[in-house]
């Protein structure tokens, strides 16, 4: 029976959750559920400069709020740096591992060289062969990994298909440093191995990276067994819409970015970062459901993919249309100002989202339901309240006084008796009453507006403004 799929996602806490390792976080899950596997979240926190705690928050908070769970706690790399040397020095014992005794500045003479006969930057094995007791007394050491010199190593990636690089490209690196610190490349593989992680799937920025992995999973396999090579699926990065790497400029900002100021649902960003690179037919709107049920990595494409924020816009905007009312109320509330009427703005829900695009329109264009009088305008709507339009406001508020029944459908007949007695169309009307009810020139259609506000606030805000 084939092993149990177990994905990670391992992100650095050095900066928040970006649109990129979001999706690479979506694809990892997504392949762990459709497998009915695990998936599992590794914080490589080693780089304890850059490393906050606020961008730890950062991530666990955004995978959490795309609704991204996990089978176990995380595992902090930082943690586990014994462990990572204790397989260094298992390698040393086993001869596949080396103590490298050159100092810093022979280092530096050796690149200086290979800069000026324009060789390739490698590290020319210089201790690979040398009895340790060459090394002075007490001198310090690194530990290197002994790759092999000659042949190629192969991966038939999920994504990116049969890929080969020659062994002789890949130099000894350092695998445990002077200080006795673990390196990145060390410490992934031993993380990976001891959390059963069977599918490695990430940027292709990291394939280099694999061949360089790879010789620690063999050289362990051989000492110990039980170290299979894991199944790699390199995915494109995202480009923008200009076809250049995603940067901040194109929108490759953090999960809470596109969550707090640009009011982007959960489900829509879901939606878009699976579309983002991978594709079932046709489908546009695809449910959770339907994804863990879809998702699979012979859908990934080969090309980087490109972040079209117009497209991430229309896509929330079907998701808005979609959501429960009172899910809405609850992440519009907080967008309004204090004493914002949830019972109204619940009310209110069906008329005004169909036309927003996201949770920040929501709330612009609820704000007009809990606005004080006098109310303040805006510049476009200032001007529709000339002598005219004040004048057309007093004929609209005698004749709405006169209804006992306040509905649309009463009011709507009312104001176009109204314009017609008045030879007039109905938008000459419908103008001045939407800058007088609202103090903008957009809002929900302008008797809705009337029944939301109520007949004695709607009379009271007509009147406020009219001749």
């Amino acid at each position: 029976m084939a092993s149990e799929v177990v994905t990670r996602f391992a992100p650095s806490p050095t900066g928040f959750l970006h649109i990129g390792g979001a999706r690479t976080a979506l694809f990892n899950w997504l392949y762990a559920r459709h497998n009915e596997g695990k998936a599992l979240l590794r914080i490589e926190d080693t780089d304890k400069k850059r490393s906050t705690q606020e961008a730890i928050d950062a991530i666990l908070e955004g995978l959490d709020w795309l609704g991204l769970d996990y089978d176990e706690e995380p595992v902090f790399q930082s943690q586990r740096a014994d462990r990572h040397a204790e397989v260094a020095h298992t390698l040393l014992e086993a001869g596949h591992a080396y103590k490298c005794f050159a100092t810093p500045e022979e280092l530096e003479a050796m690149r200086a060289e290979q800069r000026a006969n324009k060789q390739p930057m490698r590290y020319d094995g210089r201790w690979r062969d040398r009895d340790p007791s060459e090394a002075p007394e007490g001198a310090s050491y690194t530990i290197r990994l002994k790759t092999p010199l000659e042949g190629e190593t192969t991966i038939v990636d999920e994504v990116q298909g049969k890929v080969s690089v020659a062994n002789a490209e890949i130099d000894d690196y350092i695998i445990l440093r002077a200080d006795g610190s673990p390196t990145y490349m060390l410490a992934v593989v031993v993380d990976d191995h001891d959390m059963g992680v069977t599918h490695v799937i990430r940027g292709d920025d990291h394939l280099n990276n694999a061949f360089r992995q790879l010789p620690i999973y063999r050289a362990m396999d051989a000492v110990e067994g039980g170290w299979p090579d894991p199944v790699y699926a390199h995915i494109p990065l995202i480009h923008g819409a200009d076809g250049a790497k995603l940067s901040k400029r194109h929108g490759s900002l953090g999960v809470e970015a596109y969550r707090d100021e640009m009011g982007i649902v959960s489900d829509a960003l879901f939606n878009y970062l699976l579309r983002l690179g991978w594709g079932h037919g046709d489908r546009e709107e695809i449910t959770r459901a339907e994804a863990v049920e879809l998702f699979d990595l012979s859908g990934v494409g080969k090309s980087p993919s490109r972040f079209d924020l117009k497209k991430l816009e229309s896509l929330n905007g079907y998701y808005i249309r979609e959501s429960d009312d009172q899910t809405l109320v609850e992440q519009v509330l907080p967008r309004l100002a204090d004493g914002a009427d949830a019972s109204l703005l619940l009310e209110a829900m069906p008329v005004l989202k169909p036309r927003a695009k996201n949770l920040n329109e929501l709330a612009e264009t609820a704000q007009f339901l809990f606005k004080t009088r006098p109310l303040e305008m805006s510049d476009k709507a200032a001007k529709l309240l000339d002598e005219e339009g004040r004048a057309r406001l007093a004929l609209v508020s005698a004749a709405l006084a006169k209804e006992k029944v306040w509905t649309i459908e009463t009011l709507e007949a009312t104001t176009k008796a109204l314009a017609e007695a008045q030879g007039l169309g109905l938008g000459k009307l419908a103008q001045p009453m939407r800058a007088a009810l609202t103090g903008t020139t957009t809002s929900p259609g302008i008797f809705d507006v009337l029944v939301l506000l109520g007949r004695d606030e709607a009379l009271a805000r007509l009147d406020a403004e009219s001749a």
